[in-house]
């Protein structure tokens, strides 16, 4: 397998903070292969050094000269002003650049250029091109290329970016948490695409479900060195449970055998021997195999949740709008004690908003939302809060409280509880400004759950969490004794947690579906999902003005990508050769042209009327393909 990229012994440093050190690993070519590890330990880092937008502080990095690398950073830094066709087009070739320019001469005042832009098309293929970047576009849900950057959603950004990647075809894909902020049903493309891609690719993601269907080889960073596992994540899972086993069987040898070399050693006799010597630093080898600490903790202890009445929260006839976009519609429902709740559905279609109506942050347009007398509310929001930068973990969690009460009447410690979250001893007491974006995020967490609440509602909890502290969060939220209602695009979290879910269909439409995502998608109410919503094409502000002049009853276009943009510059084309062809009616009847000017005038209006003729008879084969 020839290598793309190899990287040898690297390190990078932040500050006083080591990231990693003295790492090595290889991407060879076909392979498919994701980066597992810690929160803080460096992985954004890493993939931004792989990527050539860092640099190592030591170590060499190569690359094959000829390799083509498309980066997709957690964070998207696009100009604003830039359309998304631009965007979308990041690799600059004889192809894009005749379809940017056929694209600018289609809504432009003059179409001169035009034939020779048409023949340019077919010579190069860009048809096929266009048709396959279109539809890139479509299943991310990218319909209007002219609008400007500056004006999208973060989350449209994300897809936007993605798409230009996907469209340019580099050798080698590096992608930074891809599943972040996009639909499920994006997702779940992006996936089906990516498995089967001819494309080597290395990334981070914590979406278990997108790791297991797409990878053939999981490295994970732990502890400073790199351990590589030739198989999926489930695969992953299983050969490091044993690693980990076989690790801690060695630490107890270690540590048993390290008893007796320490009797020796007090033992031995003053005058030493080379042997003795010898055995001597064996012993400072022994010693440290034998104080290895393997960070595997669980959750073990029984959270006791302040009693929840019989009332939670009673939903009635609710509906909201922003406009003329209808949010929820008449929705009703009762939430039961201990329920946990997934909500799933389209972005933009009013998740957020729903969670918003629950807790009192929107107040319902209809309806009303009764909240039991007992219900403690905590809601974990995607925005988080703003930490003080020099504050610490601890105090900030001990602000909210200094313990977590146990069923027996015991209490568990706000250290304790930040220490089962990965928080050890010292990253307690490290300034808020030391923190990596993933480890803000599971503060945030931490003072959320500290407050104990019997009804959790959870925005999109899982974003730029590791898998490690999924895996605790999981084990938590089917410990507590609390109601929950989670929005996630996180599968694989989603089928541990939920009992049932709210699909939210748009248009204000919301069912009830009993059962997790999975046994969800396998089910027909995921076909009828499907079939109310598919995403509808926004028409840029130029085509909606060929669109206002149709009758309104026009029938829907099912046409080709190349027959429907022939289609709507013949309607310009015959407007203004109409416009034109007025024009010279009232020239040739103002009597002021001799007879020599008046016949060159017809015979120019003749060519005028049969070329009009001739667009109007092809725009008629292409309406009668309507159906």
């Amino acid at each position: 397998m020839e290598s793309l990229l190899q990287a040898e012994n690297i390190s990078k440093r932040y500050g006083d903070k080591l990231l990693f050190e003295n790492i090595s690993l290889s991407i060879g070519e076909g392979q498919k292969i994701a980066l597992v590890a810690k929160n803080g330990t460096g992985k954004t880092s890493l993939l931004n050094i792989l990527a050539g937008a860092d640099s190592p502080d030591g170590g060499s990095l190569s690359r094959r000269r000829d390799v083509r690398i498309g980066y997709l950073p957690q964070e998207i830094d696009m100009n604003p002003d830039r359309t998304v066709l631009d965007a979308v087009f990041v690799l600059e070739n004889e192809i894009t650049q005749t379809i940017r320019q056929y694209n600018d001469c289609l809504y432009s005042e003059s179409h001169e250029v035009l034939p020779s832009l048409l023949d340019k098309m077919d010579a190069l293929n860009a048809w096929d091109y266009e048709s396959r970047v279109k539809q890139i576009l479509g299943k991310l849900d990218i319909h209007d290329l002219d609008k400007k950057i500056g004006a999208l959603s973060g989350g449209q950004k994300k897809r936007v970016a993605l798409a230009g990647l996907l469209i340019c075809e580099p050798q080698l894909l590096i992608l930074d948490e891809p599943t972040n902020q996009l639909d499920l049903n994006v997702i779940e493309w992006l996936e089906d695409y990516l498995s089967v891609a001819n494309i080597t690719i290395f990334m981070v993601t914590h979406d278990r479900y997108f790791l297991d269907r797409i990878c053939d080889t999981i490295i994970e960073m732990d502890g400073g060195n790199i351990y590589s596992y030739s198989g999926n994540y489930t695969y992953y899972v299983e050969k490091r449970a044993e690693r980990i086993e076989n690790l801690q069987a060695n630490i107890e040898r270690a540590q048993n055998l390290m008893r007796t070399e320490q009797e020796w050693i007090r033992r031995m006799p003053k005058a030493r021997s080379h042997k003795a010597k010898y055995r001597i630093d064996e012993f400072e080898n022994l010693k440290a195999r034998a104080s290895q600490r393997i960070d595997n903790r669980k959750l073990e202890f029984d959270v006791a949740n302040q009693r929840l009445g019989k009332k939670i929260i009673d939903i009635y006839n609710v509906s909201k709008s922003f406009g003329n976009q209808k949010i929820i519609s008449e929705f009703s429902y009762k939430v039961s004690r201990g329920e946990k709740i997934g909500i799933v559905g389209r972005n933009g279609v009013g998740k957020t908003t729903f969670l918003n109506l629950i807790t009192g942050n929107l107040a319902p347009d209809s309806g009303h939302i009764e909240i039991g007398q007992t219900v403690k509310f905590a809601y974990y929001t995607q925005e988080g809060i703003a930490f003080n930068d020099d504050d610490k973990p601890i105090d900030i969690v001990r602000k909210i409280s200094d313990d977590v009460k146990l069923r027996d009447g015991k209490s568990f410690s706000a250290s304790g509880l930040l220490n089962y979250f990965m928080f050890t001893g010292d990253m307690q007491h490290t300034l808020v400004r030391k923190l990596s974006g993933g480890e803000k995020r599971r503060l945030y967490l931490c003072t959320v759950l500290i407050q104990q609440p019997n009804v959790l509602i959870m925005d999109e909890p899982t974003n730029d969490l590791d898998i490690t502290t999924l895996q605790v969060l999981e084990e938590y939220l089917t410990m507590i004794d609390a109601t929950v209602i989670i929005v996630s695009h996180d599968r694989f979290f989603m089928d541990k947690i939920v009992d049932h879910l709210f699909v939210f269909e748009g248009d204000g439409k919301i069912s009830d579906f009993p059962g997790n995502y999975t046994q969800f998608r396998d089910s027909d109410a995921y076909i009828r999902y499907l079939g109310t919503t598919q995403p509808k094409e926004e028409k840029p502000a130029k085509e909606a003005n060929v669109e206002s002049r149709k009758p309104a009853n026009a029938p829907k276009k099912k046409l080709s990508y190349k027959d429907q943009r022939e289609y709507d510059m013949l309607e310009k084309e015959i407007e203004e050769m109409n416009a034109k062809r007025v024009a010279m009616e009232e020239e040739l009847n103002s009597g002021r042209f001799s007879p020599f000017e008046i016949a060159a005038k017809s015979s120019e209006y003749s060519k005028l009327i049969d070329s009009i003729d001739e667009k109007e008879m092809r725009w008629l084969e292409l309406a009668e393909m309507l159906e």
